[in-house]
Parts: structure tokens; sequence; C-alpha cells
């Protein structure tokens, strides 16, 4: 979920008088990175289709359109939740002194405000696994790495995303059922931070490596050509690595396909297709073969290798084609006004799921998942006319105006 949630936005959508005024300095457009609010955009669409799209069992061209969202969509929001970071504490150069503890602070106050709204959101009673307490969460856990540059921060992506799934699957292992008792017990006023870390749809311990990858991207110089061929390659090499190395290890490993077959992982489908697609279902956790999966949620160094890739190739295939073709920024202006706000976008598709008891998920028709996106573009396109920032992200900007305070 939300991505945009930063006091500055990546781009002040085109027709609002600031965008207007940009356009006769030289800091204006090119600068501002439209193409990362185009990749949250795509990413919104992306979460509208895993939730109130078809079914991607269904098969065909739509059912596998609507499976390419699942997952990924959800790795792309967590890897750009990295540069929300970033534009906070300074992009390319970390802010220090006042003005840094100033921008902790504030990362601090949205992280708190993720966490209670998440909540709220949780309690609505929607099938919708909400992500926003997650990513308070995630926003706490990186905000020490904020002053690193590029190179230690990538260190950082990648040994977690070799690391924590392993360490994750041992922890999940050892936690009792109940909660109550064991090895790990734990009160109940405990059970939120533990589904924080461990145990929920989003895992910190597996999803942090994503917030850390999106900052370290952050870092570079995103206008500069050879900076972004590289990342377009090392996009391509960790997809293929992630995908193209599950597929190899369920078919190579001795036993490992029949393995999951045999404890039951998944809820249906043939377990060749968890390579890359959930609709086989999610790892029971009762064989260590779940670890060689790639499908999405599966919580495993495969998946978080193929899904950082994924988000990699978007946000560089965004960056390039704003900037190669200029009539494509009027074309996906709507894309661009909703990557631009995601918080209020995200939000408005739980509600919309809540008022409309929506109660399967995914599974609605896909009338209903085009009424859902038509609805947010329009809205989206027109507030964008005149406001800089959506109404949810300009009282996320007030409520970090404490921030402001601290010496």
């Amino acid at each position: 979920m939300t991505q945009n949630l930063d006091d500055t936005s990546l781009v002040t959508p085109p027709g609002t008088p600031q965008a207007q005024t940009q356009r006769s300095t030289p800091t204006s457009s090119t600068g501002r990175l439209i193409g990362v609010d185009l990749a949250r955009g795509l990413a919104v669409f992306g979460m509208y289709a895993a939730h109130v799209g078809p079914d991607p069992a269904r098969g065909g061209v739509t059912g596998h359109l609507m499976e390419l969202a699942h997952g990924r969509a959800s790795g792309l929001f967590a890897f750009l939740a990295g540069f929300s970071i970033m534009l906070i504490t300074g992009r390319r150069t970390p802010k220090t002194g006042r003005a840094g503890r100033q921008a902790a602070a504030k990362v601090v106050i949205r992280a708190v405000v993720l966490l209670a709204l998440g909540t709220a959101l949780t309690m609505s009673g929607t099938p919708v696994a909400v992500i926003l307490a997650f990513y308070g969460l995630y926003f706490l856990l990186v905000l020490p790495l904020y002053r690193l540059s590029a190179g230690p921060l990538a260190v950082i992506a990648a040994v977690g995303a070799l690391i924590l799934p392993q360490v994750l699957y041992l922890i999940q292992h050892a936690l009792p059922a109940d909660g109550a008792q064991g090895l790990w017990a734990w009160p109940a006023s405990a059970d939120g931070i533990v589904s924080l870390l461990f145990t929920g749809n989003y895992p910190a311990l597996t999803w942090v490596p994503f917030v850390v990858a999106g900052m370290a991207v952050a870092r570079l110089d995103l206008a500069a050509t050879a900076v972004r061929v590289r990342l377009a390659i090392t996009g391509a090499a960790l997809a293929v690595l992630g995908y193209g190395g599950s597929f190899l290890a369920l078919h190579l490993v001795p036993g490992a396909l029949r393995s999951l077959g045999e404890s039951g992982w998944g809820e249906g489908g043939s377990a060749t297709s968890a390579w890359w697609s959930d609709t086989w279902g999610y790892p029971s956790g009762d064989t260590p073969a779940g670890l060689l999966v790639a499908s999405p949620h599966s919580e495993t160094t495969f998946s978080v290798l193929a899904n950082t890739g994924v988000a990699l190739a978007v946000l560089i295939g965004c960056l390039a084609a704003v900037d190669a073709f200029p009539r494509l920024r009027r074309l996906a202006r709507p894309v661009i006004a909703v990557g631009s706000m995601s918080l209020t976008a995200y939000v408005f598709h739980i509600v919309g799921i809540h008022f409309l008891g929506i109660e399967e998920l995914p599974g609605s028709p896909l009338p209903v998942l085009l009424g859902f996106i038509t609805a947010v573009a329009v809205f989206a396109t027109l507030w964008s006319c005149h406001f800089r920032r959506g109404p949810l992200e300009w009282l996320l900007g007030k409520a970090t105006k404490p921030a402001e305070l601290v010496g």
C-alpha cells in the first residue's frame, strides 16, 4: 500500500498551478521523477486487481493478467516505500543536524499514523489483508539506515533476502500455535507485534529487504542513462535468479514437488506452478521444500529476489518511458495522479470493499475491478487539478507538523 507518504510529492500532476510554475523553473518535471508516481499508480491498480479482480484460477488472458498482479503489486509498494523514506530524509544526500532530526521525527510520526490507520482498517472486517500497519513497522525498522549510501544499503538488502526467509521459517516453527505457551510464549497483548514481525501476511522479517532495496535505488542518479541500464539489467537478473532458481530447485531437488503435495501445501492447482504463481496457494510450513518456491507471499529467498527484480524493472521501465515518450505523460496522467496520492487510493478501495459488502477476494467480476479503477482515476485526476497532494496525504502532512519543533 501506501507509498507516496512524503511531504514533497514526486510529481506535481500536470495542470495544477504548481506544475505551471515549475515549468518556468530549471528544476521541473524531469528532475521530479514522474516515472516513480507512474510506477506507484500501476502498483495501486495491481493491488486493486489482486483484491477486487477476477480469480486468476479462471485462466485465460484475464486470469493470467490478474495473476501477474498478485503479490508483485504489494512487493512494488514495499520497494517504493524506500523512496518515500529517502524523500523525507534526503534522497541523494541525507539530511543532517537539526534537519535530519526533524526528518527522522516525521518518519516516526508517519509510521505511528500508518500503524493506527492500518489497525482501524483491519478491524473494519473486510477480507483484505491490510498492509498499512506493516508499512508503519517497516518505516521504523529501516529508519536507522537512512544515512547510508547506495552500496551498503544494497548489501543489507541482499543479505536480508538471503538470510531472513530462513530465519522466519525457523521462528515460525518455534512459535506455539496458540501464542500462549511453549518456548516462545507471549501475552495476548503482544499478538499484534508478533503478527507484524513474523506471522502476518506481510511479515516485516521478509518484507524489509524490499524497502531497503528501494532506499538503495533512491540514492542513485536515476536521470543517468548508465545507471538506468545497470538497474534494468539487475532487475532482469534478479527476476531470472528468483523464478528460474525456484523452477530448477523444485525440479532438481529430489522429492521437492512430492513433498509439497504430501504436506498439503497450497489450496489447489499443481505444485509445478509454485515457482511463480500463487494460484497453487501459500506454504503451510510443514516442509522445508516450501523454501524452494518463488510464488508471491511465500516469504522465501527466491520470492524476495524475484519480486525485487520485477519491482526494479517496473520502476526503470516507467522512468525510461516518461522520458522517451513525452506524450505518455499526458496519456498516463490519471495513473500518475493516482500514484501521487496512493495512500488515499489504497484506503479508497478498502472502504469501497467494505460498503459494497465484497466478501470473497479475489473473485469479483471484471466490471467491478474496472469500476474501482475508473472511479479512483477520475477522482485523482480532478483532485490533482486543484491540489498538489491527495486528501489523506495532506492530512498526513499536517500530522507531521510537530516534527518541526524538534531542535
